[in-house]
């Protein structure tokens, strides 16, 4: 089936964070983190959002290991919203097994599936799958090769180097959508980009610190990749990823995500050796309208994501909440929030500019 997509598409993308409480030190189960995000999934398509994404991580902190498996579960519960890993991380997976993960996802959501690939922020799954970094890119290179073989026709013929070759075998079941949508994640690395233009794939850009704007040049690179390509540049779909809350007032979003982002940032900034405590005036700037946080009151949220699609002309958004632990029912508004406030408000403002 065919589904016709809105101007911009508003979703939710989250890691499924098991954080420690910043404040008591409380740590809820994986399990129970994995049954909130079916509520949140099906809390987003009854508020009205296009798209809901879970992030594939093998760590303690972060319950998506199986975003497919997540997703399915909502899927009959649900009836318009797109359902998407954010990131599978295709490096160190099979090909096959990811294709048939998410065709049956598209069947049980009757062809609302996608897959977004990516090489993942996170190393963990490559010695747990028993992959060699050293082998990073190439493993990337060549695994998408085959995914997109396997979206392409039902029966396939391909040989590689870090994966047995496969010899005009079919494989099944096939996806409700032909071909099974399959976007290009990336934190901003330009042969990413480039290499998602000439395939003439959509781009998802992860935006978590900086300025927005100043991805404009990997933007071009993409567009210029896939008009070179022969691609129609006007069909091209570009999403970003950033770190966000929606509250009924600003000050409210504001304190209610501070301490857990802080708490998270920190730990993750300790891991990959960065310089400096991420603190208070860091996230304060991050709030301003040309930083990468997206927190505040819907119409403030708002006001960014329309500067978004002025600067980079994003035909996706995704609100990633929440960064660390969270109160549910805090996450819970902020979806209804950002369901029944931004998204109409973004909406009716694209409708008046761009008719």
């Amino acid at each position: 089936m065919e589904n016709k997509a809105p101007v911009m598409e508003i979703g939710i993308s989250t890691f499924l964070e098991t954080t420690p409480h910043p404040v008591t030190g409380e740590v809820i189960s994986h399990a129970e983190r994995l049954r909130q995000a079916v509520e949140e999934i099906v809390l987003a398509d009854q508020v009205g959002l296009d798209v809901y994404g879970i992030g594939e991580h093998h760590r303690p902190d972060y319950a998506g290991t199986a975003p497919a498996v997540v997703l399915a579960a909502a899927a009959p519960l649900t009836k318009h919203i797109r359902l998407t890993s954010a990131v599978t991380v295709l490096s160190s997976d099979d090909p096959v097994r990811v294709y048939q993960s998410f065709s049956t996802l598209d069947a049980l959501s009757n062809g609302r599936a996608e897959i977004m690939a990516g090489r993942g922020s996170f190393i963990e799954s490559f010695p747990l799958f028993g992959y060699n970094l050293d082998d990073y890119n190439e493993l990337f290179d060549e695994k998408l090769e085959l995914l997109l073989k396997i979206t392409e026709s039902e029966k396939v013929t391909w040989r590689g180097g870090h994966r047995p070759a496969i010899n005009n075998l079919g494989v099944y079941p096939r996806s409700v959508q032909s071909p099974l949508p399959v976007w290009i994640a990336t934190g901003g690395n330009p042969q990413s980009a480039i290499r998602a233009g000439a395939l003439g794939l959509p781009v998802a850009f992860a935006i978590i610190g900086g300025m927005p704007e100043k991805f404009a040049p990997l933007v071009e690179l993409y567009k210029r990749a896939a008009a070179q390509a022969g691609h129609d540049v006007s069909k091209l779909q570009i999403a970003t990823h950033s770190h966000g809350f929606v509250a009924d007032t600003t000050e409210k979003a504001a304190e209610a995500f501070y301490l857990p982002t802080a708490a998270q940032m920190n730990v993750i900034g300790r891991e990959r050796g960065w310089t400096g405590q991420y603190d208070r005036e860091t996230y304060d700037f991050s709030r301003s309208l040309r930083g990468a946080l997206y927190v505040g009151d819907p119409e403030y949220v708002a006001e960014k994501i329309l500067l978004l699609r002025k600067n980079l002309g994003v035909t996706r958004f995704f609100l990633h909440v929440n960064v660390g632990t969270m109160p549910h029912e805090e996450v819970l508004r902020a979806i209804e929030l950002l369901g029944t406030k931004v998204a109409p408000i973004v909406r009716k403002e694209l409708a008046r500019l761009e008719g």
